[in-house]
């Protein structure tokens, strides 16, 4: 915090709880809750993109996962001094940034759900929908990420607050993103669904699978729960530093913690490589049967660069 507090590194009789950015001493119980459920998801993440081969979902998801466990790391520090200026810089770059990575792993199904169901429903090829939307996820990476490190190193109020609206576009543009990607897809399903009688015995039966009906919803639900994080986000930011919604820890816990343990546990438990194993290497499925990595390549791109 900037100000006439500047010198505050613990707390006393003038450095009080109040005066932080966040006005509270963090809840200890639901940060350890938090960490030990992104590192159990960081450890399963890992084991599993091994056995399925599912390299880049799992490249986003631990990375999703690591950057959680450093922010709550972060407010865990603040627990027994809210002062701590570690324990602020950890939380507020790693926890502003870390959903991106999971909406990264839910952009990279599109494209295999697209090859699995039909590529004649789909408005774009399915490699672009991998360029297009990871693209979009860098930038909004990039904004966050260069504001939570510009809010954390500010030694000027005026700098702080480039910092928050660096975060700020960087959320909304990943809710801009999340939304273009939903009409997308919701395009698609609604498009192969309706044809369905037109589509492959293949891939009816993929469709109707508990294991794929498990998926989506998974899929679904990871998608709506952190769309939701980033809507409460962008209300945090938009109050400036120290407004209500920033200094009310339940309305975090619930809707940043909890959407995105929510978020994490749904593509952990019902991840790709067992319930969608169309994603994987080992098993490839397109509307007219099984597809080996060449010709899921000439389906698809013209190059293998593409494949993910």
């Amino acid at each position: 915090m900037v100000g006439k507090y500047d010198d505050c590194t613990e707390v006393t009789n003038f450095c009080v709880v109040s005066e932080t950015i966040y006005g509270y001493r963090s809840n200890l119980g639901a940060n350890v809750f938090f960490l030990a459920i992104f590192a159990a998801c960081l450890g399963i993440q890992f084991i599993q993109g091994l056995r399925w081969r599912t390299w880049t979902f799992m490249i986003a998801m631990t990375l999703g996962c690591l950057t959680e466990v450093i922010g709550y790391v972060g407010r865990i520090l603040l627990h027994p001094n809210p002062w701590s200026s570690t324990g602020f810089e950890m939380q507020i770059c790693c926890l502003i940034i870390a959903p991106a990575f999971f909406s990264a792993a839910v952009y990279l199904t599109l494209k295999h759900i697209v090859l699995t169901f039909g590529l004649e429903y789909s408005r774009l090829p399915p490699r672009w929908y991998t360029r297009i939307f990871i693209g979009c996820d860098l930038l909004s990476l990039i904004l966050q990420g260069a504001g939570g490190g510009t809010a954390a190193s500010a030694d000027t109020q005026s700098t702080q607050d480039v910092g928050s609206d660096l975060m700020l576009a960087g959320i909304v543009w990943q809710v801009v993103t999340l939304l273009v990607f939903a009409a997308l897809a919701g395009d698609f399903f609604f498009r192969a669904y309706r044809n369905r009688s037109n589509q492959t015995v293949t891939a009816r039966e993929i469709g109707q699978t508990t294991k794929f009906m498990l998926f989506f919803t998974g899929l679904l639900l990871a998608y709506l729960t952190i769309e939701t994080r980033c809507i409460y986000r962008i209300a945090e930011l938009a109050g400036g530093w120290q407004n209500d919604i920033m200094q009310n820890e339940t309305e975090f816990i619930v809707l940043e913690g909890v959407m995105i343990v929510i978020a994490a546990l749904a593509l952990t438990i019902f991840h790709p490589g067992y319930f969608f194993p169309q994603m994987s290497p080992r098993k490839r499925v397109a509307p007219n049967g099984i597809l080996g990595k060449k010709e899921l390549s000439d389906a698809d791109s013209p190059n293998q660069s593409d494949r993910v």
